[in-house]
């Protein structure tokens, strides 16, 4: 099993800037990638960004040069480092963990990221 805890949503102004954290714990051994997902209301669920087994990182087109995934694996802990934040990046923002248990992959339980004036 895998848990992960996200942190660090809230409400912001257009042009502001968040920091979101995932903590992994529990078979963390068979973690072989991981990414951040969103989803906003009455939207299907998307890719925002991911390290790849490789350990490259991938970016939502609508993203690349805002936002930056980060990692400390000391802490099993991943990050999103979001930058000049506009109105459509409002949503619930989830951690997912690919894993080679069982279980194909696990969810946090989200963060509200709210953009507005």
């Amino acid at each position: 099993q895998v848990q992960l805890v996200e942190s660090g949503g809230g409400l912001v102004q257009p042009g502001g800037s968040l920091r979101l954290s995932c903590a992994a714990s529990g078979s963390i051994f068979a973690i072989w990638a991981m990414g951040w997902y969103r989803q906003a209301p009455g939207k299907q669920r998307e890719l925002v960004a991911e390290f790849t087994s490789s350990g490259s990182a991938n970016y939502k087109d609508s993203v690349k040069g805002r936002f930056t995934i980060s990692r400390d694996n000391a802490k099993n802990t991943i990050y999103l480092q979001m930058n000049s934040l506009k109105p459509e990046d409002t949503a619930v923002y989830y951690c997912k963990a690919y894993s080679d248990t069982d279980v194909p992959w696990y969810w946090g339980q989200g963060t509200q990221v709210t953009v507005s004036s």
